[in-house]
């Protein structure tokens, strides 16, 4: 079936970082090709999960430069993990704002982005982080699942994967 022992060394070998970033920026690419190429405009929870991508395109850097470093993957694993769920979680919330039967939550979508002081992205490049649409707007599904929902199954592969080759390689190697 699986070799667990072979998993256990894909962190400090290239190739898996570079399919981790390579599915980020896919998905920031597609994400801009529905705002640009489709016309759907993003709104706050979709530029927030926006960020958690490029938080995993970011995080897998250290460790795809220098995979071999145990410092430059506990770097990229963390920062994948936050990233990882912090989109998870971003996702879910926006998920329910686009439940009909919780119109209350739906109202309660930000116009202005919450970023911190010092990195205001949708000051910065508007293009990229300005949030245009409505949370509760669905505009686009994929069989009979909209965008978020999507997202929530991204996101949750994204964590799972993780988890499960750092368990992993702790279980066989008993080191990051």
């Amino acid at each position: 079936m699986f070799n667990l022992t072979a998993i256990s060394t894909w962190p400090a070998t290239r190739w898996p970082w570079f399919i981790v970033a390579t599915s980020a920026l896919i998905l920031e690419s597609v994400a801009l090709y529905f705002q640009y190429g489709m016309g759907l405009e993003p709104c706050i929870m979709c530029i927030y999960q926006r960020v958690a991508v490029f938080g995993i395109l970011l995080s897998s850097l250290p460790a795809l430069s220098v995979p071999q470093s145990n410092i430059a993957r506990m770097i990229s694993i963390t920062g994948l993990l936050v990233a990882c769920i912090w989109g998870l979680l971003i996702a879910l919330e926006h998920v329910a704002m686009q439940n009909p039967d919780n119109f209350l939550l739906a109202l309660s979508c930000d116009v202005y982005p919450n970023f911190p002081d010092w990195l205001q992205l949708h000051t910065l490049m508007p293009s990229l982080f300005e949030p245009r649409g409505t949370c509760g707007d669905i505009d686009w599904s994929l069989f009979g699942y909209s965008m978020p929902q999507w997202m929530v199954f991204i996101f949750s592969c994204y964590t799972a994967c993780i988890t499960a080759v750092v368990a992993t390689r702790l279980l066989k190697l008993k080191t990051i």
